[in-house]
């Protein structure tokens, strides 16, 4: 029998459990004028102006006062929403608005839907309750679901989950098997009290019975909090097709270079495992918008590569079949052919918002990548060939603006931050708590002509069309919508150990394990959010 010691004081490289992020973000969150302070304090202990070594060896020199930068905060979008509604358009506030006296703009409709609570903590008689008040919101918000669930909501045992999902399916599919076409469109889950099942419902859902889902935490459902439901209600529109809301210049067609001609917009990103997972592959994952001009919903596809493989490498695919003969495929070909089912039209004019690229990566991304877009294209049509706009988005970077004066309300939002839609394009360039880091975006390709102000514009606007929240996100959504679907998509392939943490061993595998199918039907939604 051996016994080891750990010396204490080293980085813990697994993923943190709920307790423990908790106790991180109250002890690093700061305010940015605490956040200053701190950051000249330490430059003047460490007076790194009277270092021999940074000064004459280096030939570094550190001033004590943080650098003064010019810049503007682009204006915001106004909104549109139904017009049954009081206010059927706003004009966000500091990047914040509300839905009291909104409808969303195109409400999604759902006729068949249950619940399955699996907390012993919620009573046998709250899902009822609380599935009724939900539906109400949604209702009341501008979808049409039917307030009666399909099937009793019922509770099932945390340690079945599978099973319990199956039955459900299986009852639903029974109870509908006299409607040609028509199947279980939502399935409200309670998760259970202990955290570690969300991964194994949503890869059983999305991949097996073909079910989209909204999960809700037992401590959240049990309050009723009619702020929780309106939320919950964003993300299940969404995912029944519906929009909340949409730019208002969108409707109007007054976007340069989006509006005047048909124009998808992509995201990407690739998610890698975490340090010490050597067999688990990487995820990429690409989004496309799949409505012109409103450029709001977006379908999402994912897929396995190569461990921490950075280019995505399923943009495009040709392969030999022994019947069909030389097939195309790949994520760009698939999500132009969703955008021209679901418009009629071709794309004249591709944006592409790649996410997650270090800046030594940028001409090898942007080669490889390019060359796939233009593949696929050509594959679709002779001579097909849409202008592209590439653009990198960087967010993890150490870069923090701070307001030259603290005490100005105009030059700050409610939090001491800098106000959203600032743009910093001068000098320096080659969040809810804590201090907002400001996102570095990238111009890397450009055939749309576009110029600066127009593109920092629509990318500005773009991030009030964020589907989750009723407020201005700090990174463009299609990056994030790819960013939550390959985060999604981990879970399919890894099960538990999305939430637990644990690592799967040293032997690193030379080929990327598949991800399990998403069923057609989920795909057609934005089933990530």
């Amino acid at each position: 029998m051996e016994l080891c010691k750990i010396a204490g004081g080293q980085r813990y490289t697994k993923k943190l459990n709920e307790k423990q992020v908790t106790a991180l973000l109250r002890a690093t969150c700061q305010r940015p004028a605490a956040r200053e302070n701190n950051i000249k304090q330490m430059v003047r202990q460490n007076d790194f102006s009277r270092n021999v070594l940074v000064r004459n060896e280096f030939g570094i020199q550190v001033k004590e006062e943080l650098a003064v930068v010019d810049a503007r905060v682009l204006p915001p979008p106004m909104l549109k929403y139904h017009d049954t509604g009081r206010e059927s358009r706003v004009d966000p506030q500091l990047g914040q608005w509300n839905m009291i006296n909104k409808k969303m703009v195109n409400g999604g409709k759902i006729d068949f839907w249950t619940c399955v609570n699996f907390s012993m903590k919620v009573h046998r008689d709250l899902p009822p309750e609380f599935c009724f008040q939900l539906m109400d919101m949604c209702n009341s918000k501008g979808m049409e679901i039917n307030p009666n669930p399909i099937i009793p909501i019922h509770s099932a045992n945390s340690r079945q989950i599978e099973k319990a999902l199956l039955d459900v399916h299986k009852q639903c599919t029974a109870k509908l098997a006299d409607q040609k076409g028509k199947q279980l469109q939502l399935l409200i889950i309670i998760l259970p009290d202990i955290s570690g099942s969300y991964g194994k419902i949503k890869r059983v859902c999305e991949t097996e019975l073909g079910i989209v889902s909204q999960c809700c935490q037992p401590h959240q459902a049990k309050k009723l909090s009619k702020q929780y439901l309106e939320n919950v209600s964003l993300k299940i529109n969404v995912k029944a097709g519906g929009r909340n809301t949409v730019l208002n210049d969108a409707i109007q067609r007054r976007i340069p270079c989006v509006t005047d001609l048909p124009t998808i917009i992509f995201g990407a990103d690739v998610t890698h495992p975490q340090p010490g997972e050597d067999s688990s592959p990487s995820i990429a994952a690409v989004v496309a918008s799949m409505d012109w001009p409103e450029v709001t919903k977006y379908r999402g596809l994912v897929s396995a590569q190569a461990h921490r493989e950075e280019i995505i490498q399923d943009l495009y695919k040709k392969y030999q079949d022994p019947i069909k003969g030389i097939v195309h495929s790949g994520m760009i070909r698939e999500l132009f052919i969703a955008f021209r089912r679901s418009t009629g039209q071709k794309p004249h004019r591709i944006i592409f918002y790649r996410d997650g690229v270090s800046e030594g990566q940028f001409s090898q991304v942007l080669l490889h990548e390019m060359q796939a877009i233009r593949e696929a294209c050509g594959t679709l049509e002779d001579g097909y060939c849409p202008p592209v706009t590439f653009v990198v988005v960087q967010k993890r970077h150490h870069t923090r603006f701070f307001p030259y004066d603290h005490s100005k309300r105009d030059q700050t939002d409610r939090s001491g931050n800098i106000q959203p839609g600032t743009v910093v394009d001068t000098k320096i360039c080659h969040p809810t708590e804590g201090t907002s880091r400001p996102t570095h975006y990238h111009v890397l390709f450009d055939e749309n002509d576009f110029t600066a102000d127009g593109l920092q514009t629509l990318t500005n606007n773009l991030c009030y069309t964020y589907a989750r929240c009723t407020r201005s996100v700090s990174i463009v959504p299609p990056a994030y919508y790819a960013h939550l679907a390959a985060f999604r998509a981990r879970y399919y392939i890894e099960g538990e150990t999305s939430d637990s943490g644990s690592t799967s061993g040293t032997g690193r595998s030379t080929e990327a394990r598949s991800l399990p199918a998403i069923k057609e039907n989920v795909k057609d939604v934005m089933f990530y959010c």
